[in-house]
């Protein structure tokens, strides 16, 4: 499989990943992570299994309603790891309040049993320019 294979079906991945969080529909994503997983953001560090991660998806405090994806940038150091670095403009509803967010994150795929496989995701916020 080519590096450029490798790129496209990572990108492809992390667009399905957050249609699935808009569409409400956590188990899409939760087939789309290893168990365990791991996630760093503005909230701590997380650990994680699908059904942990499927509780926290469905809160209902808590929807992504759009996302933008920018700047993706894929790296296949292997054949078996790639990592997506990238920005996202959100809109999302926070306890009944709609805002928006732009933040930088991460993911790093793996591949198992011939599938891709999030092991790992991080998010930070991004720091407007001055």
């Amino acid at each position: 499989m080519t590096k450029s294979t490798q790129q496209a079906e990572i990108e492809k991945l992390e667009h399905a990943f957050w249609k699935s969080l808009v569409d409400n529909t956590p188990e899409v994503a939760a087939g789309m992570l290893t168990d365990p997983s791991l996630m760093v953001s503005g909230h701590g560090a997380m650990h994680f299994d699908h059904a942990a991660y499927t509780k926290m998806a469905t809160d209902p405090k808590h929807k992504v309603l759009a996302y933008e994806l920018s700047a993706l940038e894929v790296l296949c150091p292997s054949d078996e790891v790639a990592i997506a670095t990238y920005r996202v403009h959100q809109k999302m509803e926070m306890d009944g309040k709609v805002m928006t967010m732009d933040v930088i994150d991460s993911s790093t795929w793996v591949r198992i049993g011939g599938h891709w496989k999030c092991a790992a995701h991080t998010e930070c916020p991004e720091t407007p320019k001055k």
